[in-house]
């Protein structure tokens, strides 16, 4: 087994699609269908199910998905710490983000590196907050940034922004009591995601129990939440960062429920090798807080 059949399989168990990983890890299609095969050869367990011209993975094949990223997490960490001998003057730097921070909160701050350490390669990769702690947990990203909280004693968390959230519909209410909240559809996001977590904590901070929500659809992106809102199907909860341009071309309104802000946090595993790199972005985020 080596590293290279590992980096392939986690490209094609993540895209679920041999050509499209072949295709983003810059090797042949025959190369990226020969890892696999190879090390489904060797030990003889099917890591796919091969279903029409599809895809997916087996119950083997998600068990050693994790596996998999942990060892190429572990490696690239061991490349990252010589390569920091150097300083900043080249290197890698892998951070994980939940989409909100991804999309709206962080590429200003990743552009703003660029500009300060042009060689140092930015990896980030994009997943809720459960699955973010879970990635700075076995080490395939060194910094995470997430909105939801996060109760993992090997981590240590800080707070690095805060970010405002609204309620939103196509029409405008004048009340939103609890026979409203009952009543209403409701568009969320998956379990897991901060978005959803943070909203359903502030329901329960004020005596009403997320359960009685009458939910019409579970989303798993603030886009498709949001387009799904404006189309009529509900209302949700969002960032203001996410709904910023919609409310102010009238596409959606803003309804009077009163949420407070929540915090956004960054992620480092306690014992693991600070990078220069990583001190760097921690270091740049800071000065744009304060």
């Amino acid at each position: 087994m080596t590293l290279e059949q590992l980096r392939i399989f986690v490209g094609v168990a993540e895209r679920e699609h041999v050509t499209k990983a072949a295709e983003a890890l810059n090797v042949t299609q025959s190369a990226a269908s020969g890892a696999v095969a190879a090390l489904e050869a060797r030990y003889g367990v099917p890591l796919f199910h091969r279903v029409g011209r599809g895809i997916q993975l087996t119950e083997a094949g998600r068990g050693f998905l994790e596996e998999a990223r942990a060892v190429l997490g572990r490696a690239a960490h061991a490349e990252t710490m010589l390569a920091d001998y150097a300083g900043l003057a080249r290197g890698s730097l892998r951070i994980v983000a939940s989409q909100t921070i991804a999309s709206y909160w962080l590429p200003a701050k990743l552009a703003a590196f660029h500009e300060r350490h042009p060689q140092i390669a930015v990896e980030l990769a994009i997943d809720n907050t459960e699955g973010a702690a879970a990635q700075v947990l076995s080490g395939a990203a060194e910094l995470g940034f997430v909105e939801g909280e996060v109760d993992e004693p090997a981590l240590a968390h800080w707070n690095v922004g805060r970010d405002p959230m609204v309620l939103v519909g196509r029409e405008d209410a004048e009340r939103v009591d609890e026979a409203w909240l009952r009543t209403e559809r409701w568009i969320v996001r998956e379990l897991g995601s901060g978005t959803r977590s943070t909203f359903e904590d502030v329901l329960r901070t004020r005596g009403f129990d997320p359960a009685q929500l009458t939910i019409a659809m579970t989303l798993p992106s603030n886009e498709a939440v949001r387009t799904a809102v404006e189309a009529g199907a509900g209302v949700a909860v969002l960032s203001r960062l996410v709904v910023a341009r919609a409310l102010k071309a009238g596409d959606l309104v803003e309804l009077p429920l009163g949420l407070p802000d929540r915090a956004f946090h960054a992620l480092r595993h306690k014992e693991r090798y600070r990078t220069r790199a990583a001190d760097a972005l921690t270091d740049l985020i800071k000065e744009q807080v304060a």
